[in-house]
């Protein structure tokens, strides 16, 4: 089997293979949305019991944590584990794909949190003018 180059930036996959785009932003859409990222990165340091994570995660419902653990266990990115005890213990981890992840969530994150002042001043001055 051929091996392809990987494009070197996000516009020659839309611009050169539109099948690769497609699943590109299914994929961007996945570990992109804010629930994910903080799972991924509270999972950093080791398997968390859901209590755990419910806990340390601000703002997040019951439910939204349920689908966000369910779907990154879908996608690959996390482990799921169910001791049979009683009474029963489940622990969520990091697989190694998601901990391929856990280098370009933080370099976002960090990115974003030296940025957060130039937000707020971009859109305090866009919100001025409407």
């Amino acid at each position: 089997m051929d091996e392809q180059k990987a494009p070197s930036n996000l516009g020659d996959v839309c611009r050169n293979d539109e099948t690769a785009a497609v699943h590109v932003r299914d994929i961007l859409d996945r570990v992109g949305d804010k629930w994910s990222m903080f799972v991924v990165s509270m999972l950093e340091d080791g398997p968390q019991r859901y209590g755990h994570l419910a806990r340390d995660i601000p703002g997040i419902s019951q439910r939204m944590l349920t689908v966000t653990l369910q779907r990154l266990e879908r996608d690959g990115l996390v482990e799921r584990t169910s001791y049979p005890e009683i009474p029963p213990r489940v622990e969520y981890a990091l697989s190694p794909l998601g901990e391929s992840l856990r280098g370009p969530i933080d370099a976002l994150a960090q990115w974003a949190y030296s940025h957060q002042e130039e937000f707020t001043s971009s859109r305090n001055r866009y919100d001025a003018k409407r």
